[in-house]
C-alpha cells in the first residue's frame, strides 16, 4: 500500500498536557484537522512525535490510537526505528499488529553501525515483519548515514518500499530518484527540497510543516506530482519561512509552540526539550502570517 501512497504525510506532533502526559483527545482533533484539510497520510511516533522520550506502552498504544481514530480514511504510517535492532523489530511487529499500514525506521542512532551493519538490521525487520517498511535517513540527527550502495541493496528486500531522505543535499535526493526510484518511493524529508524533489519525480514528502499549514501543503504537492509547476511555486512561496523557521530550535519544540499559538494544542513538551526560546517567538509567527494561517 505504501508505494502509492503520494503527496504531503504529516509528521505529525504528539499533544502532551503541561506536566507531559498525553493528550488524546486533542491528538483526535489533529487528526480529523488533517484528514478534512487534504493531508494524504500520517506518521505516528517519529521524531516530530517526540517518540525518543515516549515508553514502550506509550508509543504501541499511540500507534493503536491513531489506527483507530483514522479508521482507513487516509493510511497511517508508524515510526518504528530504534538504535536497538531488537526494539525496532518489536515496535514494527506491534505496528503490524495494530493495524498500520507502514512502518517507518529511522537508521539506528548514536551506535554508528557500518554500511553492512545497516543492511543487517533493516533485513532483520524486512524479512521478520510482513508489513511496507520506509527507510529514515536523517544523519543530521543519528551520526549515521544511509549510504546510496546500501539503500540499493535493501531495495531488493520485498517488504522495504520506500525511502524518507533527510539528508539536507538536493544532489542526493535526485540520484536516489534516478538509481532507486523504480524500485522505491522516494520521500523528501527535507520540507524546504519537498518542491523541487517531487518536481524531479519523488512521491511525495513526510512534513513538519504539514503539522501547521496541512491544506496548502497538500495543494503543493497534488500540484507538483501533477506537473503543475507554476501553481505548486506559487504554494510553496507562501510555504518558504515556515519550511525555515519551524526549525530554528530542534524539532519538535518550534512546531509545537507554532500550534500552541494557533489554539490547536496545549503547551506540554516532555524534558530535554523545553518550550520555544522567547527570542524566537515573533519570527515563527511572521512565518505563520506570511502563510495566512495567523494575522
Amino acid at each position: 500500500m505504501t508505494a502509492h501512497i503520494r503527496g504531503s504525510i504529516v509528521a505529525i506532533v504528539t499533544p502532551m498536557q503541561p506536566d507531559g502526559s498525553l493528550d488524546l483527545p486533542c491528538l483526535d482533533k489533529l487528526l480529523e484537522w488533517h484528514i478534512t484539510s487534504g493531508t494524504n497520510a500520517v506518521v505516528i511516533v517519529g521524531t516530530t512525535g517526540e517518540s525518543a522520550t515516549l515508553s514502550t506502552d506509550e508509543h504501541c498504544d499511540l500507534v493503536a490510537h491513531c489506527v483507530k481514530v483514522v479508521g482507513g480514511r487516509i493510511p497511517v504510517i508508524a515510526g518504528t526505528g530504534s538504535n536497538n535492532t531488537a526494539e525496532a523489530l518489536y515496535f514494527t511487529e506491534s505496528a503490524k499488529n495494530n493495524g498500520a499500514d507502514a512502518a517507518l525506521l529511522v537508521t539506528p542512532y548514536y551506535n554508528r553501525p557500518s554500511q553492512e551493519g545497516l543492511y543487517q538490521h533493516f533485513k532483520l525487520i524486512a524479512e521478520g515483519v510482513d508489513i511496507p517498511q520506509i527507510l529514515y535517513n536523517v544523519p543530521g540527527r543519528t551520526a549515521c548515514d544511509l549510504q546510496l550502495a546500501t539503500v540499493k541493496r535493501l531495495a531488493e528486500l520485498d517488504n522495504i518500499v520506500a525511502i524518507k531522505d533527510a539528508s539536507g543535499d538536493l544532489d542526493r535526493g535526485l540520484e536516489l530518484i534516478e538509481r532507486c526510484g523504480e524500485r522505491l518511493a522516494i520521500y523528501s524529508g527535507e520540507d524546504a527540497l519537498s518542491l523541487p524533489l517531487i518536481l524531479a519525480g519523488a512521491d511525495g514528502t513526510i512534513s513538519v510543516t504539514a503539522n501547521v499549514a496541512p491544506e496548502l501543503m497538500s495543494q503543493m504537492c497534488a500540484a507538483a506530482l501533477a506537473g503543475n509547476e507554476d501553481e505548486a511555486r506559487a504554494a510553496d512561496s507562501k510555504l518558504e519561512l515556515l519550511h525555515q523557521d519551524l526549525f530554528i530550535e530542534a524539532n519538535p519544540v518550534p512546531v509545537k509552540w507554532a500550534l500552541q499559538a494557533m489554539g490547536r494544542i496545549g503547551s506540554g513538551i516532555r524534558l530535554p526539550l523545553v518550550e520555544l526560546d522567547g527570542q524566537y517567538h515573533v519570527k515563527v509567527r511572521e512565518a505563520l502570517a506570511a502563510a495566512g494561517i495567523v494575522t
